[in-house]
C-alpha cells in the first residue's frame, strides 16, 4: 500500500462470535456467525460480498463459508501466512483488492477452538511430525528443548532483560493493564477479573523469564470485518474506519519466531519495517496517535513494538510503561479491549475490531475522542500493521 492508496478504503462493519473457552460448535460454524454479524454491522447482505481474505492457517475454506452464509459469486480472495501476523495483513490485501477495482466488498476472518481443539501453546506435543520447511528449521531448536512459542520467546526476553536493564515487573505492567481493562470489558473472558503486579509475579514459571500471566490465553471464537471504499462507506449503517495505512514485513534472516541469528535480538525488525510503512503512507508520526492496539500473544515482545514504532527509544520502554503513558489518561492508551491476555485470543483480529470501535467512539474503555489509532499484529514472524483513522 503506497500513500496514494491512504483512506480510500474503510473497515464498515465488524463482527464476532462470544469468546469462550468450550464453544460447543464447528469453526465453520464460528466463521460463519462471525462474518454475518461483521456484514449486518456494516448494513449490508451477504450477496454484496464479492472478496474473501483469511490467514493461512484457517481451517474454514471460502468456498464453505459462501455456501452456508448466502454469500454468492468471488472475484477476489486470498490468505496470509504466518500465523498472527497475517492479522492486518488481511486488511491490506482488502484495501489492495477495493482500490484495484478487483473485489467492492471484501471480508476478513479469522475463527478456531484454540482452546478446546488444538492448542498453538503445546507446540509439537504429541501431534504427527510434518515434513515441510518449517518443520525442517525447527529441527535446530526442538533437541535442546525449544518447542513451544513461550520457549522460544523467552529467549528473546532473556536478552532483552539483559541489555536494557529491564526486570518482569516491567512485563508485567502490560498484563495488569490489560486485566484491567478485560475487567471493564463485558465480551471479554477476564470480565471483571482484573489482576495486581503482585499476582504477575507470584504466577508460576511458563519458560524463564516468561510467567503464566506473560502469556495469552487459549480462546474459541470468530471475529471477522468488512472493508469498503471509503466513499461507499460514507452511506453505510457507519461512516467507517479510514484505513490510512497498511502494511507488511518480513526482515532479513526472518525465521518463525526464532530469528536468533541477527546482530541484536533486542529489537523486532520487521515491526520496524512496517512502522516505516505506515509512517510514510499516512504521513502521520507517533505523536499523532491517540490510542495503540499492539500484539500481545507475550507481554516481553510489547515492550520492542513500543520502540520499533516510535513510541520511545531503545531500551526506554519500560520507563515509558512505568510514567503512565499507556493508562486510559495517558499519552497512547493501550489495548482498550483487554488485548489478547485479557478479552480473546483470536489471532489479533479482535483487537483491529477494537480499533475501529476506538474510532467510532463506541470502546468499552472510551478514553476520549479517538480519530486515529494504530494496531499491529502478531511478533517473532512476519508481520503487518493498520493505521485507522476516522472519517
Amino acid at each position: 500500500m503506497n500513500a496514494g492508496l491512504a483512506g480510500r478504503a474503510a473497515i464498515a462493519g465488524i463482527g464476532a462470535t462470544e469468546f469462550s473457552k468450550a464453544s460447543g460448535r464447528s469453526e465453520l460454524t464460528l466463521a460463519c456467525e462471525a462474518v454475518l454479524a461483521a456484514i449486518h454491522d456494516a448494513g449490508l447482505q451477504p450477496s454484496d460480498v464479492d472478496g474473501m481474505v483469511t490467514f493461512s492457517m484457517e481451517t474454514s475454506a471460502e468456498i464453505h463459508l459462501t455456501r452456508n452464509t448466502g454469500i454468492g459469486d468471488l472475484t477476489f480472495f486470498s490468505r496470509v501466512p504466518h500465523g498472527g501476523g497475517a492479522a492486518c495483513g488481511t486488511v491490506a490485501h482488502a484495501v489492495a483488492a477495493i482500490v484495484s477495482g478487483l473485489a467492492e466488498v471484501v471480508v476478513c476472518w479469522r475463527a478456531f477452538n484454540e482452546r478446546s481443539g488444538v492448542r498453538f501453546g503445546l507446540g509439537q506435543a504429541d501431534r504427527a511430525m510434518s515434513i515441510d520447511a518449517d518443520r525442517a528449521a525447527f529441527s535446530w531448536l526442538t533437541p535442546v528443548g525449544l518447542s513451544t512459542p513461550a520457549q522460544w520467546v523467552a529467549i528473546f526476553a532473556r536478552r532483552y532483560l539483559h541489555e536494557y536493564g529491564a526486570s518482569t515487573e516491567d512485563f508485567g505492567r502490560i498484563a495488569v493493564l490489560d486485566r484491567l481493562h478485560a475487567a471493564t470489558n463485558p465480551a471479554a473472558w477476564f470480565y471483571e477479573r482484573p489482576i495486581t503486579l503482585a499476582d504477575h509475579q507470584a504466577s508460576r514459571w511458563i519458560a524463564e523469564p516468561l510467567r503464566l500471566l506473560d502469556c495469552c490465553q487459549e480462546t474459541d471464537g470468530g471475529q471477522a470485518l468488512v472493508v469498503v471504499s471509503a466513499e461507499r462507506a460514507r452511506d453505510l449503517r457507519h461512516p467507517g474506519a479510514l484505513v490510512v495505512g497498511a502494511a507488511q514485513g518480513s526482515g532479513a534472516d526472518q525465521h518463525m519466531m526464532t530469528s536468533y541469528y541477527r546482530p541484536s535480538i533486542s529489537g523486532i525488525p520487521e515491526m520496524g519495517l512496517v512502522a516505516d510503512q505506515l509512517w510514510r503512507q499516512s504521513g502521520l508520526r507517533p505523536e499523532d496517535m491517540q490510542a495503540a492496539i499492539l500484539y500481545d500473544h507475550f507481554t516481553p515482545l510489547v515492550l520492542p513494538q513500543l520502540e520499533e514504532l516510535g513510541f520511545c527509544g531503545r531500551g526506554e520502554a519500560k520507563d515509558f510503561i512505568a510514567d503512565g503513558h499507556l493508562g486510559l489518561d495517558g499519552s497512547l492508551p493501550l489495548n482498550t479491549h483487554g488485548g489478547q491476555l485479557g478479552e480473546a485470543y483470536l489471532h489479533g483480529m479482535n483487537g483491529i475490531a477494537e480499533a475501529v470501535r476506538l474510532v467510532r467512539g463506541t470502546s468499552p474503555n472510551q478514553p476520549g475522542e479517538v480519530e486515529r489509532v494504530v494496531v499491529t499484529a502478531g511478533t517473532g514472524v512476519p508481520t503487518s500493521g493498520l493505521i485507522l483513522a476516522a472519517p
